[in-house]
């Protein structure tokens, strides 16, 4: 794919997602144009004036995906989006349970309808491990938007547009993420986590962003695309960031999981096997893509699930170092921010 001549918009684009695969952007794909879409002007401003954003191929597009006309005014002459602007706090979704199913699932919905109307070519939607058999709100909303932008392919008809979306687990230093709060624990002697028996899908932002951009290069529309990643205890990441502490138990709160799941029972009968990853073909024989990946890879067994209790690949205290020391420093700054 030639991304040096297309223009990428991102929602959400001043997240830590965003970031980081707008620096891959700029240092390694080269598009004609990058548009960062958010609401926050705060954080638009410190990206912008941190020097590593500010570019010439950068534009800071004030906006909020709530807002349909404001996204099809920004959507003009875009080809790629990538759709990441989500209310993603548990809490905060499970005490404000209108305002996300206003961001997570009616945003989204104005995603579709402004890409089509635009002509956009392909849109990449970020999901979670939490949209399987949900249990919290903000596992439902974002079940809904997956629903949302697979069957919109639909709506396409015989216009160029394709909607895809990518589902991984826990990413590592991200905002709200584990790995920040027990930084700002470890000086007091003790952390906490909810269950000693909990364990977590893990993957680093560099490799989100990377397996996103892999696959808009490779989607057909319609697709959802699992990557293969390692489990982890947490456990095993408190006594990794803080060998000596004391680990509290405070129990399980509402809306979580003990394990979560990438892959359902009832998805894996429509999803094909690849060296490094799932790809889950839409149901039944609708009448547009992505079905395609059946002659590329392989059928998974009956009764498969992919959860982070039953996976194959683990990481051990000394693998979960190798991944948190190198971006400790950067993280712990931040946490005294």
């Amino acid at each position: 794919m030639d991304w040096q001549n297309k223009v990428v918009l991102v929602t959400g684009g001043t997240g830590s997602f965003g970031k980081k695969f707008i620096r891959l952007m700029l240092d390694e794909y080269h598009p004609s144009k990058i548009i960062v879409f958010s609401r926050d002007e705060l954080k638009q401003h410190e990206m912008r004036t941190t020097g590593d954003f500010d570019h010439p191929t950068i534009r800071y597009f004030i906006g909020d995906v709530r807002d349909r006309e404001r996204l099809s005014r920004a959507f003009y002459g875009v080809d790629i989006v990538v759709h990441t602007a989500a209310l993603k706090q548990v809490p905060a979704c499970e005490y404000n349970p209108m305002e996300a199913i206003k961001t997570n699932i009616l945003g989204s919905s104005n995603v579709i309808e402004a890409a089509i109307e635009n002509g956009v070519s392909k849109v990449m939607a970020l999901s979670t491990d939490k949209a399987v058999n949900p249990v919290n709100l903000y596992g439902a909303t974002k079940l809904a938007a997956e629903k949302l932008m697979v069957q919109s392919n639909a709506y396409a008809g015989g216009r160029n547009t394709r909607i895809s979306c990518t589902r991984y687990g826990n990413v590592v230093g991200s905002r709200g993420s584990v790995v920040p709060l027990f930084l700002k624990q470890r000086p007091t002697g003790v952390l906490t986590i909810t269950d000693d028996r909990m364990t977590r899908f893990w993957i680093s932002l560099e490799q989100g962003a990377r397996f996103v951009i892999r696959c808009i290069e490779q989607m057909q529309g319609g697709e959802l695309f699992v990557p293969k990643i390692p489990s982890m205890k947490m456990i095993d990441l408190a006594k990794a960031m803080a060998p000596e502490a004391e680990i509290r138990i405070i129990g399980i709160r509402p809306g979580e999981k003990l394990h979560e799941s990438l892959i359902s029972e009832d998805e894996a009968r429509t999803t094909v096997e690849l060296d490094d990853m799932f790809v889950i073909q839409p149901a039944g024989e609708p009448l547009w893509f992505g079905h395609a990946w059946a002659q590329k890879g392989r059928a998974l067994p009956e009764g498969f699930t992919y959860t982070s209790a039953n996976n194959t690949e683990w990481l051990d205290v000394d693998g979960i170092n190798a991944i948190i020391k190198p971006i400790e420093a950067e993280l712990a700054a931040e946490v005294k921010k």
